[in-house]
């Protein structure tokens, strides 16, 4: 069989998908250095790594959103896993009810068990600790002539809605309010403007995420390590069923 041939008989290659869905911190965790960059480098060869974080977006806008990515019955929209990271609009000024915070999560949840999300795949982010009011996100309200829209003591009320919806559906979580402030330290370097993650936030979230994502780290490469291609015959290495 020439190789043209051969090429056109081999099955598509469709990678895995981990579907990371927030606000401004997933849309930004794929510049250099973010928390999304590491896991994308961690999967590499295994599984794709969409982003689609929203500036300024909360639950009540993304339950909307959810169902129009991921559908049940279209595996192409089926992602493995997903991570789940809003509240830190939610909590602003209490933007929107604590309520409706934790029932905007129960719905996502909802849906993304009834289109068959796999067992454990499933990660709610609590949201981060917030500013204080000398922080740069603080000046900038003071600026603006504007009252300190956030507040960490409320954002704890938000991230701990969070952990309780996890706990009433059997996700995973990760209580990254609770982690940031771990025997009393000084979380203010985790933070680039007082609000969102520095370098060295993202890489303490990753670090976090990190045991939770090692059931999609255990999948398969879909094409075989370059030392493992045979030379003198690479369609046979590269035609493959991608279980290498």
């Amino acid at each position: 069989m020439a190789l043209c041939e051969a090429v056109v008989c081999g099955s598509s290659l469709l990678w895995p998908r981990v579907l990371l869905f927030g606000d401004s911190t997933t849309q930004f965790s794929l510049q250099q250095g973010g928390w999304g960059a590491s896991l994308a480098d961690r999967l590499a060869g295994k599984c794709d790594i969409p982003n689609r974080g929203f500036l300024g977006y909360n639950t009540r806008w993304a339950k909307i959103i959810l169902p129009r990515l991921i559908r049940k019955g279209n595996n192409l929209d089926s992602p493995v896993a997903v991570t789940i990271f809003f509240g830190a609009n939610d909590s602003a000024l209490k933007a929107h009810a604590l309520g409706e915070h934790t029932a905007n999560l129960t719905c996502m949840a909802q849906h993304l068990q009834s289109v068959g999300m796999p067992e454990g795949r499933l990660i709610l982010i609590a949201p981060r600790r917030s500013v204080r009011p000398q922080a740069a996100w603080g000046q900038q309200c003071l600026r603006q002539g504007c009252k300190l829209n956030r507040l960490n003591s409320v954002v704890g009320e938000y991230a701990r809605a969070c952990l309780q919806v996890a706990q009433d559906w059997g996700i995973d979580a990760l209580d990254l309010w609770t982690l940031m402030q771990k025997d009393s330290q000084d979380s203010s370097s985790y933070l680039s403007d007082g609000l969102h993650l520095s370098p060295k936030g993202n890489e303490f979230l990753f670090s976090q995420l990190r045991p939770l994502i090692e059931k999609v780290s255990s999948l398969p490469l879909l094409l075989p390590y370059w030392r493992d291609i045979a030379e003198a015959k690479a369609e046979l290495s590269l035609l493959g069923d991608g279980d290498h």
